[in-house]
């Protein structure tokens, strides 16, 4: 008879059975936390942590270490759909111990997840999660969220509520400060009417991103690359105090979705297999309100 856990060798099933995180989910979802994800489009990991390390980017350190992990995909697309549907980067040190915050069933891994972990039925979390009351929202940056073609309207098409304009495109060295704004705008708007599961494509490490160094040509570098995150941490608790000013907790998970070369053996961007572009920076944190 067929059996879906017959596809995953008997030691993953194991891993998921003690693979509880630290994070209850479930009791999170339960008492209406707010999820926010932010995916920092194309971070690099060995840039995050050296920028981290130096002290360079002090507001995202003040929510943690950064974990070296791999990435889904090799570009926005693959990522992006694996991560909506439960499959986060995964950390490298740990191959063994690993934890997943949201559980597919039946794909697999048996219907039962990890203790702590959001276990769904539908083709992404984020459904489940507007199936139980959230109010799901895409804040798109990077042309396959802008909904002007028929894949830029499939992830999308995922959430309750979508929103792109120009001004939130990679394009624009003012992109993020456009994507507060308006996040700004419409969270106010709902003033605690329901939990909101938010996700922002941030766009302002992809190319181009030699605008944030002061005088600089055209073509990026490693160095424009990591001005841009240093642009990201001095505006993200702008972002995060919108979450704080609810009154109530917010789960937020930060990571890159795929890195970027710079000519690292002869390599150029991304959406092809190197460590640079398949080890990117995650982390996660809970979020006290203000009120």
């Amino acid at each position: 008879m067929y059996n879906s856990m017959d596809e995953v060798p008997v030691s993953l099933h194991a891993s998921i059975d003690t693979g509880d995180g630290e994070f209850d989910m479930n009791t999170l979802i339960s008492n209406n936390a707010h999820i926010l994800f932010i995916v920092l489009d194309s971070l690099r990991y060995d840039i995050a942590l050296q920028e981290q390390t130096a002290g360079n980017t002090p507001n995202l350190n003040h929510y943690g270490q950064w974990t070296k992990c791999e990435a889904a995909g090799n570009f926005t697309w693959p990522s992006h759909h694996a991560m909506y549907s439960g499959f986060m980067p995964k950390p490298i040190d740990d191959t063994v111990n690993q934890t997943m915050l949201f559980f597919p069933k039946d794909i697999g891994l048996g219907r039962k997840g990890p203790k702590n972990a959001f276990a769904f039925d539908d083709a992404t979390w984020i459904k489940s999660l507007e199936n139980k009351g959230y109010q799901t929202i895409c804040i798109g940056g990077v042309s396959f969220f802008n909904n002007r073609s028929g894949m830029g309207k499939v992830f999308p098409s995922m959430f309750k509520e979508s929103y792109w304009h120009p001004r939130f495109a990679c394009t624009v060295k003012e992109s993020m400060d456009n994507q507060i704004h308006y996040i700004q705008k419409i969270m106010a708007e709902r003033a605690g009417s329901q939990p909101v599961m938010m996700y922002i494509n941030i766009d302002t490490i992809h190319y181009p991103n030699h605008f944030y160094v002061e005088g600089a040509a055209p073509g990026d570098t490693v160095e424009t690359h990591a001005a841009a995150l240093r642009h990201i941490d001095a505006r993200i608790d702008g972002l995060l105090n919108i979450f704080r000013q609810t009154g109530g907790e917010t789960f937020v998970i930060v990571c890159s979705d795929h890195g970027t070369c710079y000519g690292e053996d002869g390599k150029y961007f991304h959406s092809f297999n190197h460590p640079i572009v398949n080890t990117v920076p995650y982390m996660h944190f809970l979020l006290s309100g203000n009120h």
